[in-house]
């Protein structure tokens, strides 16, 4: 079963996460996921929409797995880290609308700020979680967040951990547009097909102009981020934040 489900709609290029019910994340499906927004820009589409089958839009990492068997080797900062391949996608210069259904949380909710747009419904829900996980915000967060929220609103999101549905997103200007649940992805398709109507030319340069170095800072970002993640990894407070999210429960940090 292949991570990622490609197809075209007009001069739209589709790319489906493909793990139901979750989509959890590793190197192994951001890398399929690189692979087709790279194919997409070799064809000619004119925009992306990223989507995911199944529940959720991306749960993020599978904690009941090693952090090494989702990111890749600590030493590796060759091509074939987690992190390179989410740099591609950034890279990627092609307008991009998600298509957000169910959860977004901790690297998810990275993924979905891979878009240029989200379109979710009122009852999706969204989290950056990881310091409620007792570790440093990944994939690029710690750029995309504040550069859509804002400071103030992005720290208040990391440091709580808080979850928020659609609505919430919505008035926090996280998402763009409110879509029914049985209408999200046609909405999102009809989005991202209004934008491959306009002039490619045209809204490459003006998207370029916009993002300015962004993919530059999030390369940068997410080398602190794997630093800060390592060094986190390794305390008795991220296995204490992992085994209170499993046992629902708030966690007991000891600082250490």
């Amino acid at each position: 079963m292949s991570d990622v489900l490609v197809s075209t709609s007009g001069y739209v290029g589709i790319a489906e996460m493909n793990r139901p019910p979750d989509n959890f994340f590793d190197k192994e499906l951001i890398g399929a996921l690189a692979d087709a927004f790279d194919g997409f820009v070799q064809q000619g589409m004119r925009s992306i929409l990223l989507c995911a089958a199944g529940k959720n839009f991306c749960a993020g990492a599978n904690f009941r797995k090693p952090a090494s068997d989702t990111v890749g080797d600590s030493e590796d900062r060759g091509t074939d880290h987690l992190y390179r391949h989410a740099v591609r996608l950034f890279r990627c210069p092609i307008p991009i609308v998600a298509a957000v259904q169910g959860a977004a949380i901790g690297g998810g909710l990275g993924v979905s700020m891979v878009g240029d747009f989200r379109v979710t419904s009122e009852r999706s829900r969204f989290s950056a979680n990881f310091n409620r996980l007792g570790f440093h915000p990944g994939f690029g967060l710690s750029v995309t967040l504040p550069r859509v929220l804002g400071p103030q609103k992005s720290a208040l999101l990391f440091y709580t951990g808080r979850r928020i549905t659609g609505t919430e997103a919505h008035e926090l200007g996280l998402v763009d547009v409110l879509a029914p649940d049985e209408r999200l992805r046609e909405t999102a398709l009809e989005l991202a097909t209004e934008i491959s109507q306009s002039s490619p030319l045209a809204v490459q340069s003006t998207r370029a102009t916009l993002r300015g170095d962004l993919a530059d800072r999030i390369a940068a970002a997410t080398e602190h981020e794997l630093k800060e993640q390592e060094k986190h990894f390794a305390t008795a407070d991220f296995q204490e934040g992992v085994k209170a999210m499993a046992e629902r429960r708030i966690p007991n940090f000891q600082g250490r």
